[in-house]
């Protein structure tokens, strides 16, 4: 066993860190860069695990030890990992962890400091860390990420090592997810083939029911869409869909926060919370609503992926590369789809997606933007010509 056991496909880059461990005096700060499930955290967190690792005999990150496993699970005290509930990282979040940084290690050789998202800074924000990144101290080791070097200010990705993960291939997913997750080979091959090598959520589509019938409602969509009416619905569907699942997430763990703060605190689960603590628990449900609210624009944001692959295929089969679909379960609607339109108006169509995406992260109102993509995915899906009927 290992700590790079659980990156597949990353073997370049598993090599350079792990050699970057075996120095014993490593960079001070690095950027892990890569598409969305490419392993840019599991990486950070392997590397943390092999510079914290007790082996004596040079294979750091042996997977067994205190330090290794303690890293992995995130119960070490001397690695400090931040996910914003934002939808960009509060001045205040950064403040802390540079605080953090200061501190000396508890047990171990290096503070490290593993910051998901990285791209999520504002300019101001990342002008508090730069500071901690130009000089840190001498036991401090930043790690930060983000899908690429261009997602990070200047300023901070030259003062950084930079590691560039790729996208795993569908044969080590499958064969990852039937090595730890015990996954049957039918399993591990859907999920990781209609994931596109996302290990996180082809795990999720593997083990959920809920998960696959949400996202074979997603891919659906399409097919559906003839009227105006027909743009409004799906809209609302695709909306709701998502906001469900983030208001079910979010509210799953502000209940298992306020749990455990009624526990500290010897506080029954229906006794009244006395007056001296209440702000500690309306902090917990005013991060609930910022959880829910990220979790919105996350999961839309995977659904709006999840519509484009419907055109990624019929591209596919309109260009006739032979390439395997994503969704080959829904090859014939997917054919007569493709039949009926030119490769043109598939182009505009994924275009659509990628300007609905870009709206919703900007933070436009995620119902109108939406709205406004589904009108143009019909735009061309009525009164199609007799001679596109067939293609000859």
């Amino acid at each position: 066993m290992s700590v790079w056991d659980d990156l597949p496909g990353q073997e370049h880059a598993v090599e350079q860190l792990r050699r970057a461990a075996e120095s014993g005096s490593p960079t001070h700060a690095w950027l892990m860069t890569g598409p969305p499930g490419s392993g840019r955290s599991n990486a950070a967190r392997a590397f943390a695990a092999a510079l914290l690792c007790e082996n004596t005999s040079g294979n750091l990150g042996c997977g067994e030890c205190s330090a290794c496993r303690t890293v992995l699970a995130d119960s070490n005290p001397d690695v400090s990992t931040v996910v914003t509930e934002n939808v960009t990282y509060m001045i205040e979040d950064v403040r802390e962890l540079i605080t953090k940084a200061q501190d000396r290690p508890a047990s171990g050789k290096w503070r490290v400091i593993i910051m998901e998202d990285a791209d999520r800074m504002t300019e101001r924000t990342t002008n508090v860390l730069l500071k901690a990144i130009e000089e840190p101290p001498p036991h401090s080791l930043w790690i930060l990420c983000a899908p690429s070097p261009a997602d990070v200010l200047v300023t901070i990705r030259s003062r950084c090592r930079n590691v560039n993960l790729r996208v795993p291939s569908r044969e080590s997913v499958t064969e990852l997810l039937i090595r730890r997750d015990g996954l049957s080979p039918e399993q591990a091959d859907f999920a990781a083939r209609v994931s596109q090598g996302h290990i996180g959520i082809a795990r999720r589509l593997a083990r959920s029911e809920e998960t696959r019938k949400r996202r074979e409602t997603t891919v659906r969509i399409p097919f559906a869409l003839k009227t105006a009416s027909d743009a409004v619905r799906a809209a609302g569907t695709l909306v709701d869909l998502a906001t469900a699942e983030a208001t079910s997430s979010a509210d799953d763990r502000a209940a298992e926060e306020e749990r455990g703060l009624r526990t500290a605190f010897g506080i029954g689960a229906d006794a009244t919370i006395p007056p001296q603590l209440r702000s500690q628990f309306k902090q917990i449900e005013e991060t609930r609503k910022r959880r829910a609210r990220r979790g919105i624009h996350d999961s839309l944001d995977r659904s709006l992926l999840d519509v484009a692959t419907v055109y990624r295929d019929v591209l596919t089969l309109q260009l006739e590369t032979n390439e395997e679909l994503i969704n080959e379960h829904m090859r014939e609607p997917l054919q007569d789809f493709a039949d009926k339109a030119q490769p043109t108006e598939t182009l505009a169509r994924i275009d659509a997606i990628g300007l609905a995406r870009h709206h919703i992260a900007a933070n436009v109102n995620p119902l109108m933007a939406v709205e406004a993509m589904m009108v143009a995915l019909i735009s061309h899906h009525s009164n199609y010509p007799a001679s596109r009927g067939a293609r000859s």
